[in-house]
Order: structure tokens, then C-alpha cells, then sequence
């Protein structure tokens, strides 16, 4: 049984041996290239520079399969060069422009950009189960960096090419749009709602109570549609003596959308699959409708943090913004993977770039770990026990999880929640019959209900935290105390 090892090996396969007009409809069987077109022209890249080296690698048909030391090696080198070419330079351009707009000191800057640079399941995934996960989270981060320097153009383009390496970035696009749409349109005068004021004199002004910056808007829009125009471009005009360039298009849309698998795959710890042990939501309903509810609760889920961004498009709530839309895809969407966690994960940590303090770094701590935990079955059938309990170890280690936040709420959650953890372990490994003959699945039914409790957690935290910096919960402050606390919490303890 193979993996996703050899999905990106076989991508590299069929890139440098077949025309561009096969690339999404060869042999769907075995891996069929289900990725967008920056994916597939990263495959070529690297296919053809892994040819140079050792030729049997990627052989058409009988390289299937394969898996020597010295490819591993290369592949995993693919994965190391990616990240140094794209995912560091974004979370050190990131952290710069964000404790900049936070005022954060340079201390804790290299503190937060140590914690990005080492979070445990994006770096066990993508080089133990094999993925590339770090180039879309890269041009991603790229983008929200390039937002927080007031180039929107750039931003937008970046972000529209981490979409096109990965699907899964549309996690963070309606956050996105929100942000920029917030700063284009503005109520009651000129636009001063973002952090650099009034950004174009061009803004058409409907009855003294609406203002829409109609230039930056339009400049937006013909980036977004250029970019998508470029990537795809070549399957267009490509396309083969049999088949249409609409065809074409319509195919990789087929390939990238499969609404076809269903609500989730494996078990993954969110809403659907987590009370699915009370209602058979597969059985009982069909695709189609559950399609349309998964939809409507995930619009429910993320529109607190999109219209909180649209309506104060502050620089500093942009990642706690990107944060929470991520968690409500995660738990609510359609065709959820047990390794999207890592969406919402790496925006949540995104957040210690914007200042540290005690709470904050248990939250993110106590989150990641509950993530890799999550990911747990996944990284067991592919033998990575040992990489997940270092990984875990250290990162713990390093950001001192031993200490607990400072509500008792809290702690009682995240104590609670570890000892959950550990005992399903500890069951996992010494409860071998009796109630597992009869429920296989127990501790990974477990591990999902769990999770899924942490995780809506998480999802509230960050909605509760973003109010807390856009400023709506001061008149609840009780007492004289509460400058004082904010300032408390500026400084690691």
C-alpha cells in the first residue's frame, strides 16, 4: 500500500514523460494528479532535476512504486529546498512586518519566529509522511506579510499562487477577502478604518454614508484574475487534438473539487466525523444535501472573524482573523482530511508574532500538541512513532508547556485534555482484547471525539481573543485592573 510518498513521486512521473493536456486525466487510478497547476509544474521541476540524478526514479509505468534510500534522500531534499527557498524567507518577512505593526521588541520577535520555524506537525508531515505543504503555507504567509506592508497588490498575487500550489489555502481566502474588502469600502466618509488611513482620493462616495476605493478594488480584481489567468493558461491553450481547452479546465476542476469522496476521509476530528457516532450522517442523508449543510455551517462558522476584519481591517487582527476562518473550515466543511489541521494550526500560530505572553504560548503550545495527537492514527500507519514522540517531546520542552494558563477554566481544559491523551496511549498499547475485538476502531473513535472538543476550544479562543484586540470587550473590563493585566501579559513570565 502506498502513500502520498508516491502520489508526489508519481506526479513527477507522469509531468516530464506525458504532454500537459494528459497531466489530469492519466491513469486517475494510481494517484491521478488531484492538485492545482503550480503543484503540477513544481512536479516537472523537480522530476526533471531528479532524472539528472537517477533516471529509474521516474520511469514511465515501472518506476510505480518506488522507493530506494538514495530517492528518499532526494525527495526529502525537494521538501528541504522548498522550505528554504520559500517557507522560512515568508515567516522571517512575516514576523518583521508584524512586530511592526504590533510594536512587538526584537526579543520577542526571534522567540516567535523560533516557535514558527519549529512547529512539530507541519515538519513531520511533510517530511515523514511526505507532503509539500510548507510551499502553500509559505506563498501564503508571504501574502499576509505583504498585506501588513501595505502592498496589496503583491499580497493578493502571492496568495492567489499558494491557491494555485494547494487547494487547501482556501482555508484563509475568505479571511482575506474580507481584510481587503475592508479597506476598500468604508462607512460614513473617507477610509480610515485600516491602520494607514485614508489609502486613495479615487473612492466614490454613495450618499455621505458609503465610500468604495473603485481603484484599489479594480486593481484587486484584475490581479487575482491575471494570476489564475497565468497558472492555467497552458492547459488551455495546450489542450490536445481531442479535447477543448473548456474541457480541459472543467477536468481540473473535477480533479481539484472531488466532491465525489464524501464528507471526510479516514477519521479526522471534526464536527461531521466526531458526531457521526450518534447520527449516520452518510447514511441518512445523501452527497448532495450534506454538501448544502456543510456549507451553510461553515459560512455560520467563519463569518464572526470575517465580518469582524471587514469591519476594522486592523493589521493586527489579520492573523487571528485568518485563524478563526481556518478553524470553521476545519470543523464544519466538506471533504475534510485528518492532515488539514495543519490550516488552521500553522495560522493560529502565526499569532506570536504579534507580541508573547505566558497564556498566549500555552494556548498555541497546548494546540499544537492536541494536532499532532489528532494526526496520531495517520503518522501510526506510516511508522512515524518515534519522529511523533520526539517532535512532541521537545516542542513541550521548549515552549515550557508544564506551565498552564492562568484560568482555572483553562488549565482544568488543557490538564484535561492531556490526560485523555496520554491515557488513550496507554490503553492503545496494553488494551489489546476484549473490547477492542468487538470495537476496532475505539481509541481512534477516541482520538476524534477528543480532538474535536479541543479544537472547538481552540476555534472559540481565537474568536474570543480577536474581540479582545479589536477592542470589544473593554467596556466589560471590571475594575481598574485592566491596563494593568493587558501589560501583565505583554511579558513572558
Amino acid at each position: 500500500m502506498y502513500g502520498d510518498f508516491e502520489a508526489q513521486r508519481h506526479w513527477m512521473e507522469l509531468t516530464i514523460h506525458l504532454p500537459i493536456s494528459e497531466w489530469y486525466w492519466y491513469d486517475l487510478q494510481w494517484w491521478g494528479l488531484d492538485y492545482p497547476p503550480l503543484t503540477a509544474y513544481h512536479s516537472w521541476l523537480c522530476g526533471k532535476i531528479g532524472s539528472l540524478v537517477n533516471p529509474s526514479w521516474f520511469s514511465l509505468l515501472t518506476s510505480r512504486g518506488h522507493e530506494s534510500y538514495n530517492h528518499k534522500v532526494f525527495m526529502r531534499a525537494t521538501v528541504a529546498v522548498s522550505d528554504y527557498l520559500i517557507y522560512i524567507p515568508a515567516l522571517v518577512i512575516f514576523t518583521k512586518w508584524c512586530s511592526r505593526a504590533t510594536g512587538t521588541d526584537k526579543y520577542d520577535r526571534i522567540i516567535a519566529l523560533s516557535i514558527l520555524l519549529s512547529s512539530p506537525g507541519l515538519i513531520i508531515i511533510d517530511y515523514g509522511h511526505f507532503q509539500y505543504n510548507s510551499v502553500m503555507l509559505g506563498l501564503c504567509i508571504f501574502a499576509f506579510a505583504s498585506f501588513l506592508a501595505d502592498r496589496l497588490l503583491w499580497g493578493s498575487l502571492l496568495f492567489v499562487m499558494g491557491l494555485g500550489f494547494k487547494q487547501m489555502g482556501l482555508y484563509y481566502a475568505p479571511a482575506v477577502f474580507a481584510y481587503l474588502a475592508g479597506l476598500c469600502v468604508s462607512f460614513g466618509g473617507a477610509n480610515t478604518r485600516g491602520d494607514g488611513g485614508n489609502r486613495s482620493g479615487n473612492g466614490i462616495n454613495i450618499g455621505g454614508l458609503l465610500k468604495v476605493d473603485i481603484q484599489t478594488l479594480a486593481l484587486l480584481g484584475i490581479t487575482v484574475i491575471s494570476t489564475f489567468g497565468i497558472m492555467v493558461a497552458p492547459f488551455a491553450i495546450f489542450h490536445g487534438p481531442d479535447r477543448t481547452g473548456l474541457e480541459q479546465l472543467g477536468q481540473m476542476v473535477h480533479r481539484v473539487f472531488p466532491f465525489a469522496r464524501g464528507l471526510w476521509e479516514d477519521k479526522v476530528a471534526n464536527f461531521w466525523c466526531a458526531t457521526n457516532i450518534v447520527f449516520k450522517y452518510r447514511e441518512r442523508l445523501s452527497t448532495p444535501a450534506l454538501q448544502k449543510i456543510s456549507l451553510l455551517m461553515t459560512i455560520l462558522a467563519i463569518l464572526p472573524p470575517c465580518l469582524l476584519l471587514f469591519l476594522r481591517p486592523k493589521k493586527r487582527l489579520l492573523p487571528w482573523g485568518v485563524a478563526g476562518c481556518a478553524w470553521g473550515f476545519f470543523l464544519f466543511s466538506f471533504q475534510v482530511h485528518e492532515k488539514s489541521v495543519l490550516l488552521p494550526m500553522v495560522a493560529m500560530n502565526l499569532v506570536v508574532a504579534g507580541g508573547l505572553d505566558r497564556d498566549l504560548l500555552s494556548w498555541i503550545g497546548w494546540a499544537n500538541n492536541v494536532a499532532m495527537f489528532s494526526m496520531w492514527p495517520l503518522l501510526k500507519r506510516e511508522g512515524l512513532g518515534l519522529q511523533y514522540t520526539v517532535l512532541t517531546a521537545l516542542w513541550s520542552w521548549l515552549l515550557s508547556l508544564h506551565e498552564l494558563p492562568t484560568s482555572i477554566y483553562a488549565k482544568i481544559l488543557h490538564s484535561g485534555v492531556y490526560a485523555g491523551a496520554i491515557g488513550l496511549h496507554i490503553a492503545e498499547l496494553t488494551v489489546t482484547e476484549g473490547i477492542v475485538e468487538r470495537f476496532p476502531d475505539i481509541w481512534v473513535v477516541g482520538n476524534v471525539v477528543l480532538c474535536f472538543g479541543a479544537f472547538g476550544s481552540m476555534y472559540i479562543w481565537v474568536l474570543y481573543r480577536m474581540a479582545e484586540e479589536a477592542g470589544l470587550l473593554d467596556e466589560y473590563s471590571v475594575g481598574g485592573g485592566g491596563e494593568e493585566e493587558k501589560e501583565r501579559l505583554k511579558k513572558v513570565e
